[in-house]
């Protein structure tokens, strides 16, 4: 085969117009807005500029909308400045003529999981959203990433991006999960190895026999979190499991664009013979229900395992990172993870808030009560209706779990559900960081059934030991 391609490579020519002083022009094929990007339609505003292709700009409110007491709609957010910015969403969507998913929509939710739902998102796409998670849609075999409001106001006047073309990267996963171990255990083990900064600058695909069995949900959920390994996009070649997916919901092709599309989406497989820049391999069978400990996705651990000691660390800038994470999160060297005890769960974000994630987490749930204040937030209203359907909610209440809205709630802490100092938090979200659940928050990231486990432990617990 003459000039074997990876599918990054596929997909960066296909949407390329041309270059100029080492940037490429792209062609965008749909861009996703949430609250955040109000800055974005400002700047339209200043300029006068409208929005060229407003078919292909789809907007939701996932940020800021409260997780309770939704019954009143805006006038029901306490807070004038969230509010605000809820409201301020759904009037420059209906300005400009964009699709808004809003707060009062049926198929309102976060805005990394409605896509796919609505079958938006589509292989072969690039797809760009005012937020750094649009990565999620990589497993569906598209270019998505995250844009600032500038760029996300020129894609809007101009349905191009200027972009530097990333370097390829290859993530190759071999072998079968082991009994409670699942895809946010694979990506959580993934950065560990290769850190925060492991995959700066590079576009990766995730291959091998590991990611091919993976659910859609799970492929999603390692998309979702590429981008904490420093990577610009994660996605993975689209297969049988993602057609199977995409058709027949709203906005997928019909009848004989179905077939095209299917044809066109088969040959993005990355070809034989195709190189990378850089290649990374990883044994499931070695991969163990992991947690985090520190602040940083990277400091994550088997939950069998202990906080480090930085004493034991030569690297003077890692010493110090691991101190301050240990500080941080009130820990001590040698601590047991299943000793850490906890203030607060979180199961939902728009890593983990799929109707996959909710039933592992009602299997668990299902053994036992919450020792803690535990919520249970469904990614969309879509996901809410089934879970309802499949009585998982009943299985969260009886469990003591307070089942809510949809939205992004205490992933981003930005909406009126945060911790409080000092609170400690097993959650499923995406980012530990210091802060990012709430001033002086303490953060672990885990899987769903790790969660559940958790809330009714009162500790990190190992699933395994609960769902035998």
């Amino acid at each position: 085969m003459n000039n074997p391609q990876s599918i990054i490579e596929k997909l960066w020519n296909s949407h390329h117009i041309l270059t100029d002083e080492g940037e490429s022009l792209m062609y965008v094929d749909v861009a996703l807005a949430q609250e955040n990007t109000l800055h974005a339609f400002t700047e339209l505003e200043k300029t006068g500029r409208k929005v060229l292709k407003p078919s292909q700009i789809y907007a939701f409110t996932d940020h800021y909308v409260p997780t309770t007491g939704r019954a009143k709609g805006t006038d029901g957010i306490p807070d004038a400045g969230i509010r605000n910015m809820v409201i301020d969403m759904q009037d420059m969507a209906n300005k400009y003529g964009v699709t808004l998913f809003g707060m009062a929509h049926e198929q309102q939710g976060i805005m990394h999981i409605v896509p796919p739902e609505q079958g938006i998102i589509q292989p072969g796409l690039f797809v760009i959203g005012n937020d750094s998670h649009t990565s999620t849609h990589g497993a569906f075999g598209c270019l998505a990433y995250g844009v600032g409001a500038s760029e996300f106001a020129h894609v809007m006047a101009t349905q191009a991006l200027w972009q530097r073309k990333p370097k390829a990267m290859r993530v190759t996963i071999e072998g079968e999960l082991g009994f409670g171990v699942t895809a946010k255990d694979v990506i959580l083990a993934l950065i560990a190895q290769i850190g925060v900064d492991g995959a700066t600058g590079h576009a990766i695909e995730y291959a091998g026999s590991t990611i091919r069995n993976l659910s859609m949900e799970g492929r999603m959920t390692i998309c979702n979190m590429s981008i904490e390994a420093g990577a610009r996009v994660g996605l993975i070649a689209p297969d049988d499991k993602t057609f199977a997916y995409v058709e027949g919901r709203p906005y997928a092709p019909k009848g004989k664009a179905w077939t095209q599309a299917l044809e066109a989406w088969r040959a993005l497989a990355t070809d034989e013979g195709a190189t990378f820049d850089k290649e990374v391999k990883l044994d499931a069978s070695k991969i163990a229900p992991t947690a985090t400990w520190g602040i940083s996705p990277e400091q994550a651990l088997p939950v069998t395992g202990v906080v480090p000691d930085p004493a034991g660390i030569k690297d003077a800038k890692k010493r110090a990172e691991y101190e301050t994470a240990i500080e941080y999160m009130g820990l001590r060297a040698g601590m047991a993870l299943q000793d850490i005890q906890l203030d607060r769960v979180f199961i939902g974000s728009c890593t983990n808030g799929r109707i996959e994630d909710l039933r592992a987490a009602a299997a668990v749930a299902k053994h036992g009560k919450a020792k803690v204040m535990t919520w249970v937030v469904p990614g969309s209203m879509a996901v809410k209706r089934q879970a309802e359907d499949e009585g998982l909610d009943k299985v969260f209440t009886d469990a003591g779990f307070e089942w809510r809205d949809p939205g992004c709630s205490l992933c981003t802490a930005i909406n009126g559900d945060n911790l409080q100092p000092g609170e400690r938090c097993a959650s499923t979200s995406n980012r530990n960081f210091r802060n990012r659940q709430g001033p002086g928050g303490r953060t672990h990231l885990l899987s769903p059934a790790m969660a559940a486990a958790a809330a009714i432990k009162g500790h990190l617990a190992d699933v395994r030991e609960i769902i035998k």
